[in-house]
């Protein structure tokens, strides 16, 4: 796989599933940073990374907490936990310091990043991009929309699983 991947989805719930694909290859510790403009599907793909992690409780947008944590229990047996962050209100870098996320993105846990994009710097080099645009569907009418999402990895961490990552892609 090239460190850079894209593929389509058609709908909230393809979003979705390729969150809970996804999830099957994630490990402890692991940094999945999420961008793309308001409504684009960010917390639909955080939704189906909790649902492969095993997590049974409704996932919500933490806009307005911050950061919202999660535990599960994957199918193989293994206890997890989840990160769900959105740093979309936060107005400084200091805010994001302040609550310590790089220090929780070090954690054993699974950390998701809504608008990761913009608080990149300040978090692991070591991380999954998704990047989530709308297209606008041809088919249907002008209030539905496709989903391009753009996959980057970076750091060792990701590269060593850059053939996982490009067969969930092909799936």
């Amino acid at each position: 796989m090239s460190p850079d991947s894209t593929l389509v989805t058609h709908s909230p719930n393809e979003t979705r599933a390729i969150g809970r694909e996804l999830a099957g290859i994630l490990q402890p510790g692991d940094v999945v940073l999420l961008a793309g403009q308001l409504g684009a599907g960010k917390t639909e793909f955080a939704k189906g990374i909790a649902e492969g992690l095993g997590i049974e409780e409704t996932v919500v947008s933490p806009t307005f907490t911050i950061v919202r944590e999660y535990s599960g229990i994957r199918p193989v047996l293994q206890e997890v936990r989840m990160l769900h962050v959105d740093v979309y209100r936060l107005d400084h870098a200091q805010e994001l310091l302040d609550l310590g996320l790089e220090d929780l993105a070090a954690d054993e846990a699974v950390t998701v990043v809504e608008w990761g994009d913009a608080v990149a710097g300040l978090l692991p080099a070591d991380h999954l991009l998704v990047e989530i645009g709308l297209v606008e569907s041809e088919l249907v009418d002008d209030t539905d929309f496709d989903r391009t999402m753009h996959f980057t990895i970076a750091g060792p961490r990701w590269t060593a699983r850059a053939d996982a990552v490009a067969a969930l892609l092909d799936a």
